[in-house]
């Protein structure tokens, strides 16, 4: 499910204001969920067509791998304020206020987010100037400030490369539609521990168990120096407990069943959305469909390991190895949900039960082969089994067998031995092959994707339990 590339983006394409990214991906998230049970595909068509494309070419910079099965997508909100979201202040240039990662693990059936604070400083890769944006060089700067120079392909790149995550889509969303999405849904149930005054964000409320509708929660969701120490870890935490209320809500009966509702909620979200080109209506589909059935305890939400930077107690710096470790976990689709698979099995369990009698890999001699470009591969995929166990007595490339795919020959009475070997690695034919004695002989294809289960290799989190993330089932103690 890798994102689809496309043309340079026209210049004057993301003139319009983006809300917060938190705001825009519970609402989005749980739209998608929705559409996936409605079947209505040309009602379906006609509300996604309310969104704003823009282009970006993913090609101009080197990204990271993509994985088959996991779909992440970029969500932004930005600082500029016109037209109908002039009312909620000014602001200069467009940096984004907000930022975070939705990694959707289809295969998994799970959703994490990972808020990226707009106070991180990172190392940002330089942008080519384009129209509308004078670029720049590389530099230590906050993650949000490469939007300024280079538009949202920059801030795109910019992610990639501290995150090392490959992200097949952009999001954005504006103030006025976030409004529209709460009230199209009766509003959000919070709890208000204490008063709150917060005339930079517009909202004055009493403390209590209260129904947000949408100017109200709008001003929730971005007000920051009326609520808790004023910092933007504090406002992050209370934007994730939103989005789990709102998740909650729209889910419910109320909603579920009222065909009006539903329809003005998606409304509310297509067209206040700016995405990219590649994000089409079959995308989002294949989304919905997968998403239908996903619980909301797999729904995760957690703010990027981060503390005080050493040059600036204002600002933050990632936390390592906890930030690296925890992008690498997605980006190899690895499940975060600290719990069972989908299939009742605790992690790495595999099939249980007593392994079946068999040849042993210790038993097992075989000659590697290149049938690749790639330079050194044999030698790389030799060392690898030999440390699994097998003998292998030597490395080249193929003269007499050159398959199209990946293939494990073996001689008659072998093919025991060729199945163990082939069902260690992502993708292997066996064949018989005459010629062969005790030896197998192991071809690499074109195809070759490594050994299976490679991506078990990436460190194993949990969101709630090391990262202190929260789910949308989740309800926060406190004080109502």
């Amino acid at each position: 499910m890798a994102g689809k590339r496309s043309a340079p983006r026209p210049a004057g394409v993301l003139d319009a204001v983006r809300l917060s990214a938190g705001q825009w991906v519970a609402c989005a998230v749980t739209a998608l969920s929705i559409v996936g049970s409605l079947g209505g595909y040309l009602w379906y068509q006609g509300i996604a067509n309310n969104i704003t494309t823009a282009q970006v070419d993913t090609d101009e910079w080197d990204r990271p791998i993509s994985v088959e099965g996991v779909m992440n997508l970029l969500v932004i909100g930005s600082d500029v304020r016109s037209g109908e979201n002039a009312d909620y202040g000014e602001a200069e240039g467009e940096r984004p206020d907000m930022m975070l990662i939705a990694s959707i693990n289809v295969d998994r059936g799970a959703v994490t987010m990972v808020n990226l604070p707009r106070d991180l400083v990172v190392d940002l890769p330089g942008c080519e100037a384009v129209e509308g944006y004078q670029g720049m060089s590389p530099q230590s700067g906050m993650i949000n400030s490469a939007m300024t120079f280079g538009g949202v392909g920059c801030q795109w790149n910019a992610v990639e490369q501290v995150t090392g995550v490959h992200l097949d889509h952009f999001v954005m969303m504006d103030f006025t539609g976030f409004k529209d999405m709460v009230d199209a849904v009766g509003g959000v149930q919070m709890c208000i521990p204490a008063p709150i005054e917060d005339p930079k964000a517009h909202l004055t409320l009493e403390a209590g168990e209260q129904t947000l509708d949408g100017e109200d929660s709008l001003g929730y969701v971005r007000s920051r120096y009326g609520q808790g120490d004023g910092s933007d870890l504090s406002r992050i935490e209370r934007q994730q407990q939103f989005m789990g209320a709102m998740l909650r809500q729209v889910l419910s009966s109320e909603v579920m069943t009222s065909p009006l509702a539903i329809t003005n909620f998606l409304n509310a979200v297509t067209e206040s959305v700016t995405a990219d080109d590649g994000f089409t209506v079959d995308t989002m589909t294949d989304i919905a469909i997968s998403m239908r059935e996903v619980d909301l305890n797999r729904i995760q939400f957690v703010t990027v390991p981060n503390g005080q930077h050493p040059a600036d107690p204002n600002r933050l710096a990632l936390s390592q190895p906890a930030a690296s470790e925890l992008f690498a976990a997605i980006n190899s689709g690895a499940d975060l949900s600290g719990g069972e698979d989908e299939e009742g099995e605790e992690k790495g369990d595999g099939e249980g039960g007593a392994a079946e009698s068999g040849p042993d890999p210790a038993d097992i001699s075989l000659d590697v082969l290149n049938g690749t470009g790639i330079e050194g591969l044999a030698a790389q995929v030799a060392e690898r089994l030999a440390a699994d166990g097998y003998t292998v007595n030597g490395t080249g490339n193929p003269q007499v067998r050159i398959p199209a795919v990946t293939t494990v020959y073996y001689a008659p009475g072998q093919e025991a031995a060729a199945e163990l070997l082939a069902k260690s690695l992502e993708t292997a034919a066996t064949e018989e092959a005459a010629g062969l004695t005790g030896t197998l002989e192991l071809v690499i294809g074109p195809d070759w994707t490594g050994f299976e289960g490679e991506e078990e290799d990436a460190p194993e989190l949990s969101v709630t339990e090391d990262l202190g993330g929260i789910t949308a089932e989740e309800k926060p103690e406190n004080a109502c």
